[in-house]
């Protein structure tokens, strides 16, 4: 049945460099697809990526929505390739910590458009900041982006600690990205499962695993989505994998629209 409430996802990671936001990009054309429709938010809000990435270059930006000048409608970027961008600002201080009333703004901006969209994907910056937190407990799922080294499975542990004990988060879905191989996806996940369930009692979800690849470099200077040059790479297909086993996933968007699960991260 038709709800016309879209399910909410923050994609996060304990540290920078893991590939998350590559990683939003490209799963979000991969919903589209699947006949998605779907609002993809900068939410790294003192650094815009998303907009770069895309080769697109917003006239307005979150900033104009915060300052009151331009609704949510407006600052809107319809790119070619059929996903709608919701961008942040670059170099803006001030926003790297909204405040109660931007937080309130944002929602009730979001509420205006919600039933416009299948999937609302939001990529926050890393680590543990007000904002990250914030967006990850505004939303039905959060997608942990994680690579093998070391200090990016203690961050992503950290992250979950915080949103777990602070906002009682508990759905986490795990992506290992930039893998040699199936084992040491599996080893990695592992090793972050076992940290969770031991310290904090909680069990973590694996939704999949990301090969290393070098042209996603490539895609990136060029300023194109990587599998919009490479639909056929091993990459690409495993992306295509985990988006099928997120949509299988199911969550009660019954609950309320946007504003419900977007005010509940106030209350925290």
């Amino acid at each position: 049945m038709k709800t016309n409430i879209p399910r909410i996802v923050a994609v996060s990671s304990g540290k920078g460099g893991v590939g998350k936001t590559n990683f939003v990009v490209n799963i979000a054309l991969v919903f589209r697809s699947m006949q998605k429709r779907v609002l993809l938010m900068d939410a790294d809000i003192g650094l815009s990526n998303i907009d770069i990435m895309f080769g697109v270059a917003p006239k307005y930006n979150i900033k104009h929505l915060l300052s009151g000048e331009k609704s949510i409608k407006d600052i809107i970027v319809k790119t070619s390739e059929g996903i709608d961008i919701i961008p942040a600002s670059s170099g803006i201080r001030e926003l790297t910590q909204l405040s109660y009333g931007q937080k309130m703004k944002i929602i009730e901006e979001l509420e205006n458009i919600d039933k416009n969209y299948d999937i609302f994907l939001i990529d926050t910056g890393a680590g543990i900041s007000d904002n990250v937190t914030f967006f990850c407990s505004a939303a039905h799922d959060t997608i942990v982006i994680v690579t093998p080294e070391p200090t990016s499975i203690a961050d992503a542990y950290a992250l979950i600690k915080v949103l777990y004990k602070e906002y009682g988060e508990q759905n986490f879905r795990i992506v290992v990205n930039s893998v040699r191989n199936h084992k040491e996806a599996k080893e990695t996940f592992k090793k972050l499962s076992m940290v969770t369930e031991r310290f904090l009692g909680i069990s973590i979800d694996w939704l999949g695993e990301l090969p290393y690849d070098e042209k996603i470099k490539e895609a990136v200077i060029s300023q194109k989505p990587y599998i919009t040059l490479y639909p056929t790479s091993e990459f690409s297909k495993k992306l295509a994998e985990i988006a099928k086993q997120f949509l299988k996933i199911e969550v009660d968007l019954l609950k309320g629209g946007m504003q419900f699960f977007l005010k509940k991260a106030l209350n925290k």
